[in-house]
């Protein structure tokens, strides 16, 4: 599971870009009861999103030059130059070059080689998010990707990510843990691209997903604030309720509350 016991490999941030600042803190507020913090004159508009006081997200404005509305998760890194180094040794593409954030920590924006983008974040004075898991917060991963052993493969050499393969009704899903944990370390999926046409358009890419007390409830709200229900509630045995959303901005995301008697 997703902790604030942050681990080099594991998901420690997560930030919005969107096109319109004010009508996502807009949205998210009405739908998770998030509240936006600047972070202050210096930071070019970048600020968080917290729920009762502890920071959820992070979240930035956009051009269309800089790229489509989207969440971007990042991963802990020890070493931020090396992790990029590797990257671009397994294939994938350094999209955002190494470099410090103040004296918060430093980042880099990358990509696998199918194209899934992500970031990392090297630990300085912030050390990441501060609530996860329960509702209103990153629960879980998933990315989709055309190639899951091509992607396993990588995201190994990179990170020394763990995977399980666990069967379910329409097949076997493919989880993945920091280096040096076990399944309980389980922090999100790889799915198959072609077997999700709701995720499919958008090429590989990588999905947060929050949980929530309601999952109907907020699809329904998510529509009321002018959002998108991407793929309607859904219940999936041993896992919990789902469903996949995107802000109006286009920027997509998914639900979970999860099952009481999974183990």
């Amino acid at each position: 599971m997703i902790t604030t016991d942050f681990v080099n490999g594991a998901p420690n941030w997560l930030d919005l870009g969107t096109p319109d600042m004010d009508g996502a803190i807009s949205f998210y507020g009405g739908l998770f009861g998030w509240r936006f913090q600047s972070a202050g004159p210096d930071a070019g508009g970048y600020g968080m999103f917290q729920l009762d006081g502890k920071t959820v997200a992070g979240a930035m404005t956009v051009t269309a030059e800089q790229g489509e509305p989207a969440w971007s998760v990042y991963f802990q890194s020890a070493d931020a130059d090396a992790t990029a180094k590797a990257v671009e040794q397994g294939g994938g593409a350094v999209l955002l070059p190494p470099m410090d954030v103040f004296d918060l920590g430093r980042m880099a924006i990358l990509a696998d080689p199918a194209g899934a983008s992500f970031g990392i974040w090297q630990p300085g004075r912030n050390k990441g998010l501060d609530h996860v898991t329960e509702d209103g917060a990153l629960n879980w991963l998933e990315l989709y990707v055309p190639d899951v052993a091509a992607a396993k493969e990588f995201y190994g050499s990179v990170f020394g990510w763990g995977t399980f393969d666990v069967d379910f009704p329409g097949g076997t899903y493919t989880s993945v843990n920091p280096a040096g944990t076990d399944e309980n370390g389980m922090f999100g999926g790889v799915v198959p691209l072609d077997t999700d046409p709701v995720e499919k358009p958008a090429g590989a890419h990588w999905v947060p997903y929050f949980h929530v007390p309601d999952v109907d409830a907020v699809a329904d709200r998510t529509q009321e604030l002018g959002g998108t229900v991407r793929f309607a509630p859904v219940s999936i045995p041993g896992v919990g309720r789902i469903a996949k959303l995107a802000d109006p901005y286009g920027a997509g995301f998914a639900v979970i509350k999860g099952d009481p008697n999974q183990q």
